[in-house]
């Protein structure tokens, strides 16, 4: 079995920024150390941080005053901030730079009097972050369909979620076109998305089955794996070696592997070995986790 590595595959610049913010203060600090949610959206990366003694919390309450706080990849609306700056914690803002300036862009256009539109997935923390920062007064929508429930207004201010896929982008400002006489696009989509989805795209059009490597809840690793999807070659979605099934092998002579921002080298490179291996695992466990299309 031969392998091919995406172009670009795995961690991004605004990642790598965070791990390493997040090991320095966990090798300084003598208090306690939290991340508020998960600092990135990797299982395996989380689990690594607890041993070190860096604990993700979802609720403020249970961190000990005076402690380590560190400001996760995907950001936090302006009131979270105000609550740990109440209970007097020393804040480390990891915040990728590129989730930053959607915040900042959304905050302006909120302050010039746009109806604000974010463009992502409405449960995902960096647009619950991005919404914050309007007040909790923009629209969330996830595609074209969904722009049906926003009412014509005088002027629209669009921003886009980092990881969201560029065509859906293209078609949702297509669909908001109708809804005022100015709308005003912000296209926020790092370019570390674009340059994964781009190379994800080459490589599915010229092999047999494409491995997606990254979390579960990561979103950039689901779009990858869907816009491989699309092109109609078998793909599956994991988060590690320990998925991988032989039997998704019979028949095919070219595997691809891509891997999501927040997924580390190791990770990757365990992967292709596996993939690689004369005895390829047939892992019984976690069946019905990935799921061809």
């Amino acid at each position: 079995m031969r392998v091919i590595l995406a172009e670009h595959a795995g961690f991004c610049f605004g990642v790598k920024r965070a791990i390493n913010m997040a090991s320095e203060t966990a090798r300084k600090a003598k208090e306690n150390v939290y991340t508020y949610g998960p600092i990135i959206h990797n299982p395996q990366v989380v689990e690594k941080f607890k041993k070190e003694g860096v604990h993700p919390v979802k609720d403020i309450k249970k961190i000990v005053k005076g402690s380590s706080i560190i400001i996760r990849t995907h950001g936090v609306p302006p009131e979270r901030e105000s609550e740990f700056s109440k209970k007097a914690l020393k804040v480390t803002d990891a915040t990728c730079p590129f989730v930053k300036k959607a915040q900042k862009l959304a905050a302006k256009l909120s302050g010039e009097g746009y109806q604000v539109v974010i463009l992502g997935e409405a449960d995902h923390p960096e647009v619950r972050g991005i919404l914050g920062y309007t007040n909790n007064t923009a629209i969330v929508v996830g595609n074209p369909k969904e722009v049906r429930k926003i009412k014509k207004c005088a002027k629209l201010g669009v921003v886009v979620q980092t990881t969201q896929s560029m065509q859906n982008f293209l078609d949702t400002v297509f669909a908001l076109r109708d809804k005022s006489p100015e709308v005003r696009v912000f296209n926020t989509i790092c370019d570390a998305t674009r340059k994964r989805q781009d190379s994800a795209l080459k490589l599915a059009n010229k092999v047999d089955i494409m491995i997606v490597v990254g979390g579960k809840n990561s979103a950039n690793t689901k779009h990858l794996a869907e816009l491989c999807r699309e092109k109609r070659v078998p793909t599956y979605h994991i988060e590690g070696a320990l998925e991988i099934k032989k039997s998704w092998f019979k028949g095919k002579k070219l595997a691809g592997v891509t891997a999501g921002a927040s997924t580390p080298d190791w990770i990757i490179k365990n992967v292709i070995k596996t993939i690689t291996a004369p005895d390829r695992p047939h892992n019984q466990g976690k069946t019905g986790q990935n799921k061809k299309s």
